[in-house]
């Protein structure tokens, strides 16, 4: 646990300071504890999905090798803020090129969303890390790989972050829990892994939501604090969608949309989550495949700005149209 004040995000207060505080990604954090044990390693590149430990990885990563004089040698910069190319012709190049403080040798330079940056960002940087390689080694954090032109990709060891398995997430709640003297109950805890969806950050956050709303945290407190839709109302929505009832399911849609605010985006996940549980006499796997394909046309749509709520509708109509295979 980090000296941070008791009022601080729970986030940063109980962010792992070192590598071997970290919990899950047992395929990376060995390697880079190799990395700080040696003190020498390459080019750097975290790829993922949000809140499975890339940051966290390039910090612990900096205090152990860097110890007391880590701030001195390390630079952090968001590539969604600074997507430009006067951002690495400047800022990046004036420190890359800076002489590192300490014994090891080397700085460190971590650049959080590197998918953001343009492409002449992305060959300038190509060129700013063939330059000063020598004094600076660049950690690139990104949740899409191929966003990365393939020049920086092939000067980089490519670490692939996964998504915290539901047992990892609810130890280290557990553990917040009880530095915080909170109480959960087993189905807000429960309500809060599903949400998360193995993203530790989010699952952290709606926690501290949750118990500064009230504690003991229940399922109730869990409904109230969050926009994102539990497994109960989804689960609800569906069956009634697939009875057909689709005015039904309509209804419960737009009371996610209006009484809970849960966006379109989230809906779709949760849906997307809760197909293949669907029992196979309701709705056979041929018919599960086709769901989430309709799902994939509906994300596609979202993303070029369709209207979310006619899409979400659309959702349901593809379901009340389904029939049960007879054999």
């Amino acid at each position: 646990m980090s000296e941070l004040p008791a009022s601080a995000v729970w986030v940063e207060k109980y962010r792992p300071r070192t590598l071997s505080d970290m919990v899950g990604q047992e395929g990376i954090v060995p390697l880079l504890q190799a990395y700080a044990k040696k003190r020498s390693l390459p080019h750097l590149l975290f790829a993922g999905p949000p809140g499975t430990g890339k940051t966290t990885a390039a910090l612990a990563l900096a205090r152990d090798l860097f110890g007391e004089e880590w701030r001195q040698n390390f630079l952090e910069l968001n590539a969604s803020d600074e997507r430009g190319i006067d951002t690495v012709r400047t800022t990046i190049k004036d420190y890359a090129r800076s002489a590192p403080i300490g014994g090891v040798g080397f700085k460190l330079l971590f650049l959080d969303e590197a998918d953001n940056l343009t492409p002449e960002a992305q060959a300038s940087l190509r060129r700013m890390m063939e330059r000063y390689s020598s004094a600076c080694r660049f950690i690139l954090s990104c949740n899409y790989s191929s966003r990365i032109i393939d020049p920086i990709q092939s000067r980089c060891a490519v670490f692939r972050f996964r998504a915290f398995a539901a047992g990892q997430v609810q130890d280290q709640l557990e553990r917040v829990a009880r530095g915080e003297s909170v109480t959960i109950v087993p189905a807000a805890l429960e309500a809060i892994l599903v949400a998360s969806a193995g993203d530790l950050r989010r699952a952290t956050n709606l926690l501290q939501l949750t118990a500064t709303f009230a504690n003991p945290v229940t399922l109730e407190t869990v409904r109230r604090c969050t926009t994102t839709p539990l497994r109960d109302e989804i689960k609800e929505m569906v069956e009634l969608a697939l009875r057909p009832d689709f005015l039904g399911a309509r209804r419960l849609l737009y009371r996610l949309f209006t009484e809970r605010g849960a966006s379109g985006e989230d809906i779709l996940r949760a849906i997307h989550a809760y197909v293949p549980d669907l029992p196979d006499t309701t709705v056979s796997p041929a018919q599960k495949v086709q769901i989430v394909e309709f799902l994939g046309e509906v994300d596609f749509r979202l993303a070029m700005g369709a209207s979310e709520r006619l899409q979400m509708e659309t959702i349901l109509a593809h379901m009340a149209f389904l029939r049960p295979e007879r054999s």
